[in-house]
């Protein structure tokens, strides 16, 4: 087994390695677990997460061992990235990979467990919950700070972004699931809308970011930052609904 430890937790490596090995059988499940499977454990008075990857098919597999890596390794690496520039995520404390001689076998992520208040999708699914506007807005300006420093998450849709109620009141916003991010120079303004698309599809909140945007992007007018994030929107809409159209297509061709 491979593996790396955030220096910090290098005290506590035993311990690490022994969750790992014991993922199947110890621990609290988190969530479904329909794709990869995440579990809650105890580390020296910590709530640690841990993520085990869905074993890849033979192509990933040959891949992720020689070409490219691993979703664990790249969430990992990404988050250190993400706190060196500023931005919130779970503090990253390991990494493990289990490889054959085919290529890679599981694969597992070890960050602090971060209880948070609500995430974006609350934001989406409950229209009155409380301070709605000014977490959106709030949100928005985290989102911009993104942009700026070039970082394209590329999984920024509702789940994916956890909100907490700091002690001034205002809000701090953690990502998670983090194997799919960009880091550029700088973002474009087809790029930042583009980025935008999966969160929400309701025309009033993409009118309220819209606004808070243009108030930290003069490049652009407010109408034309609506028209743009509007669009990929919608594209992403349409795209998002033909696919489980077709999901449900052959769903009944194979009942």
């Amino acid at each position: 087994m491979k593996f790396t430890i955030n220096p910090f937790f290098e005290i506590a490596d035993k311990e690490i390695v022994s969750v790992i090995k014991n993922f199947n059988s110890t621990g609290i499940l988190f969530g479904d677990g329909k794709r990869n499977k995440i579990k809650l454990f105890e580390l020296e008075g910590k709530t640690i997460n841990v993520k085990s990857f869905k074993i890849p098919h033979l192509v990933n597999k040959i891949a992720y061992k020689y070409f490219r890596k691993s979703k664990a390794r790249r969430s990992f690496e990404y988050a250190t990235t993400l706190l060196e520039k500023g931005i919130g995520t779970p503090q990253p404390i390991a990494y493990f990979e289990n490889q054959d001689f085919i290529g890679l076998k599981d694969s597992y992520y070890v960050s602090e467990h971060l209880q948070c208040d609500l995430t974006y999708r609350e934001l989406v699914e409950i229209p009155d919950f409380p301070d709605h506007e000014n977490i959106l807005r709030q949100f928005t300006q985290f989102s911009f700070d993104l942009h700026e420093k070039g970082i394209e998450f590329l999984d920024h849709s509702p789940g994916n972004t956890l909100i907490k109620k700091n002690a001034q009141g205002n809000y701090d916003f953690f990502l998670v699931d983090l194997n799919r991010m960009n880091f550029h120079d700088n973002m474009d303004f087809d790029s930042r809308m583009k980025n935008l698309s999966h969160l929400t599809p309701k025309k009033e909140m993409i009118a309220l970011m819209s606004n808070e945007y243009s108030k930290l992007y003069p490049a652009q007018t407010e109408a034309a930052i609506f028209e743009k994030m509007w669009f990929y929107t919608n594209d992403f809409q349409e795209r998002f609904a033909k696919k489980r159209r077709l999901k449900k297509k052959l769903k009944f061709w194979k009942a």
